[in-house]
């Protein structure tokens, strides 16, 4: 009797893993620290089938059954994949303001010409900008901060229950509201190289107009790298202590996490 019950059930227990895994594999595949563009595909698949069962048992009794309709069925399991996608790319937005903040820097440094492979852009980005990109991902694993937006993707089933429909409006807003808030820190973090580009580019500027013969940016441009990187060596502890503490906040506000 309890192996023909377990069989009987076993159809809206596939169906519901599948829902779950949804939403919580396509999160897990753009989330930051677990879902680095440096990490394999098949890993980060293998972390989202592992994390299946663990959010399963919790909310099994809010899934809906499986679906008498191949359509609905479908539907279903793709609204869970936006969900999902739109929950991750979320806390994705936040971390790219740490790689913004160095390209943005690399820009006032002269070196926004040093180009490297970036997987997380998707194209080519400054050195500095690939090194904050990595630090910010070494930074979420080690410090624990990647279980934040795991924590508000398995409470996100309270806030956004499997089966009711996706929230595009209030969805858009947060997307933005994040992008803003990505823009926002980003520019926060370059502000000394922003203000230490400006003012020398001013007295480089002067000087060009009191000694029109001399190459001045030419000659500048090397101790104006030179002093960059030695600002980036100053300024980094500090930079990572507030884009830490920017990122716990940011976490905070993420559907789920409250």
């Amino acid at each position: 009797m309890i192996e023909a019950a377990f069989l009987a059930e076993l159809p809206v227990l596939a169906f519901q893993a599948l829902l779950v895994f949804a939403r919580v594999g396509a999160a897990v595949m753009v989330l930051p620290g677990l879902g680095e563009q440096e990490i394999p595909g098949p890993v980060r698949l293998g972390i989202g089938l592992c994390l299946v069962p663990l959010v399963l048992g919790p909310i099994a009794g809010t899934l809906p059954s499986a679906p008498d309709s191949a359509v609905i069925a479908v539907r279903l399991v793709a609204i869970e994949v936006l969900i999902g996608l739109w929950l991750g790319g979320i806390a994705r937005l936040l971390v790219m303001a740490l790689a913004i903040g160095g390209q943005v820097a690399a820009a006032m440094m002269g070196l926004a010409s040093v180009l490297v492979p970036d997987a997380s852009f998707g194209a080519q980005s400054s050195a500095l900008s690939r090194l904050m990109g990595l630090l910010a991902a070494v930074m979420m694993l080690s410090s624990g901060l990647f279980a934040l937006p795991l924590m508000a993707l398995v409470n996100s089933y309270a806030v956004l229950p499997a089966g009711t429909g996706f929230p595009a409006g209030p969805a858009a807003e947060a997307l933005a509201a994040a992008g803003s808030a990505s823009l926002e820190l980003a520019l926060r973090l370059a502000a000394p190289f922003i203000l230490g580009g400006v003012v020398l580019n001013i007295a480089l500027g002067l000087l060009a107009r009191l000694a029109p013969s001399i190459q001045v940016y030419f000659v500048a441009a090397p101790g104006q790298i030179l002093a960059g990187i030695a600002l980036v060596g100053l300024l980094l502890p500090a930079m990572l202590g507030v884009f830490a503490e920017a990122l716990r906040a940011g976490f905070a506000d993420l559907p789920g996490a409250g």
